[in-house]
């Protein structure tokens, strides 16, 4: 298994090919940041499979959306609020539409 990201000193970044990117709040309880993650997922594929089309800016407001509720996009999450962190994570994240 491949070793995790660098994180800065404070823990609020990662750090991957020399690029400094946000980290997920580390507070949100697992199942639900598996739950975020999954969606997040589903909505690149479906940014990857709309590329072009009138329906990618849905999907990227999905990717953006699912972003927000991890923390790694947004107001960010070390100065929010414990119920404000939690309000972000627990708010409804629209699910990509079903392909086939």
């Amino acid at each position: 298994m491949s070793e995790p990201p660098e994180r800065t000193a404070d823990g609020r970044y990662l750090v991957i090919g020399g690029r400094r990117w946000r980290a997920s709040d580390p507070a949100v309880p697992e199942q639900r940041r598996a739950e975020l993650t999954r969606v997040l997922m589903a909505w690149r594929r479906e940014v990857r499979r709309t590329k072009g089309t009138e329906d990618e800016p849905a999907a990227r407001a999905g990717v953006q959306a699912s972003k927000v509720a991890l923390g790694e996009r947004g107001t960010p999450w070390w100065e929010q609020s414990d119920d404000e962190r939690r309000a972000r994570w627990s708010a409804a994240v629209p699910e990509p539409p079903l392909t086939t």
